[in-house]
C-alpha cells in the first residue's frame, strides 16, 4: 500500500466507490456541487482551488461575471461540498503597480507552505501568465511578481521546498487557446525569481494515448507518498467537434520532480455526464485541486465541468498508482 505524506482529513467529503465501477475515478452522486448562478453576478463557477482551513474548508474560486469578465472569488464551507462564494472578487496589494493592475484573472490554484496559502493563477499582463500572492487568512493577499513573462499557463505549486528550491509547474503556451502544450518545473529559492528550468512531460503524439496528444497541463497541488509526488493533470484531444479534456496521472521522483516514474496511458476520468458534456465550454473534466487524507489513503477531487459549474469525484492513492503501475507510458 502507498501512504500519503500529510495530514489527516477525517472529515473531508467522501463516498465510498459504487459497485461494479470500473473506473478508477468515480463521481459525486449529486454533482455537480457548484451551479453557474450561486453568485450574484456569475455566469459559471468552475477551475477552482480548495484547501482545509480552520474548522472547514476555503477556497478561491473562478467565476466569470454575465459580462464574461473572468476573475477570482474566495468562498468558503463547512463540509467541503455546501460553499458560499463572495461576490466581490479578491482585491491584491503590495505588488509593483504595473504588476497589480488587472487585466484578467482565472484558473486558480492554493497550496500551502509552511504557514503561508500560495495563490497562482493566470494573471493577464499583455497576455496570459502565472500570478502569485499569499495569504495568512483568505482576507488580507499580498501580491508578487509575475513568476514569467508571457505566455503561460497551469502555475501549480509544490506543497514543500525541495532540495531548498521553491518548485512550480506551468505549461508555457502562446497567447490564444493553445493548440500545444508540455509540462515544465521551475525553481526559485525566494519565489520571485525562477529559473532552472526543467521538462518534465508533453503530449504523447500517437494512438497509444491519443486522449493527451494536443497538450497537457498540471491540475491539483502534487499529493506527496512515499513512492514520489502523485499528479493528476489534464490532457487533451483535438476532434472533428473541437477539444476535449480528460484527466490522467502521473507519479514523480520525490527529488526530482520532472523526472517522471510513471504515467497512465489511459486517463482516469472522462467528460460523459450531461453537466461535463454541455456547457460553455463542452467536453471539459479539468482538476484543480484535491483533498487527501494520510489516514485512509482517500482522495477527493474538484474539478471544473465544461467551462460551467464545479463537480467533485472520489479516488484513493491505491487506486491511482495501480492503474498507473498496470497502464504505463
Amino acid at each position: 500500500m502507498t501512504k500519503i505524506i500529510g495530514t489527516s482529513l477525517p472529515n473531508m467529503p467522501w463516498q465510498d466507490k459504487p459497485a461494479g465501477e470500473k473506473m478508477p475515478v468515480w463521481r459525486y452522486d449529486a454533482n455537480p456541487i457548484i451551479g453557474r448562478y450561486e453568485q450574484k453576478r456569475s455566469n459559471s463557477i468552475f477551475n477552482s482551488a480548495v484547501v482545509p482551513f480552520e474548522d472547514g474548508y476555503i477556497g478561491v474560486f473562478r467565476c466569470d461575471s454575465r459580462s464574461i469578465s473572468m476573475d477570482i472569488f474566495v468562498g468558503r464551507s463547512k463540509d467541503g461540498i455546501n460553499w458560499t462564494i463572495e461576490d466581490e472578487p479578491v482585491k491584491f496589494e503590495g505588488a509593483d503597480p504595473e504588476i497589480l493592475k488587472r487585466e484578467y484573472r482565472y484558473d486558480p490554484r492554493v497550496c500551502k507552505i509552511d504557514d503561508r496559502y500560495y495563490v497562482t493563477w493566470c494573471n493577464g499582463y499583455h497576455g496570459p501568465t502565472i500570478g502569485v500572492a499569499y495569504t495568512y487568512d483568505f482576507k488580507k493577499f499580498i501580491q508578487l511578481e509575475n513568476a514569467f513573462i508571457p505566455f503561460n499557463r497551469n502555475g501549480v505549486l509544490f506543497p514543500r521546498k525541495i532540495n531548498g528550491y521553491y518548485m512550480m509547474m506551468s505549461r508555457p503556451s502562446d497567447t490564444g487557446h493553445t493548440p500545444f502544450g508540455d509540462i515544465f518545473v521551475s525553481q526559485s529559492k525566494d519565489m520571485e525569481f525562477w529559473g532552472h528550468h526543467r521538462y518534465m512531460m508533453g503530449a504523447y503524439k500517437g494512438d497509444a494515448s491519443a486522449w493527451q496528444s494536443t497538450k497537457i497541463g498540471a491540475g491539483p497541488v502534487p499529493i506527496e507518498t512515499d513512492e514520489g509526488w502523485l499528479l493528476i493533470y489534464h490532457g487533451v484531444l483535438t476532434t472533428c467537434n473541437g477539444y476535449v479534456y480528460r484527466m490522467g496521472c502521473a507519479l514523480l521522483d520525490i527529488d526530482e520532480p520532472w523526472k517522471v516514474k510513471y504515467r497512465s496511458k489511459d486517463y482516469i476520468m472522462a467528460p460523459i455526464m450531461p453537466y461535463e458534456c454541455m456547457g460553455d465550454v463542452p467536453n471539459v473534466v479539468f482538476p484543480c485541486a484535491t483533498l487527501a487524507d494520510a489516514d485512509t489513503g482517500r482522495i477527493a477531487i474538484y474539478y471544473g465541468c465544461a467551462d460551467s459549474v464545479t463537480g467533485l469525484a472520489f479516488t484513493t492513492v491505491d487506486e491511482l498508482i495501480s492503474y498507473m503501475k498496470e497502464n504505463s507510458l
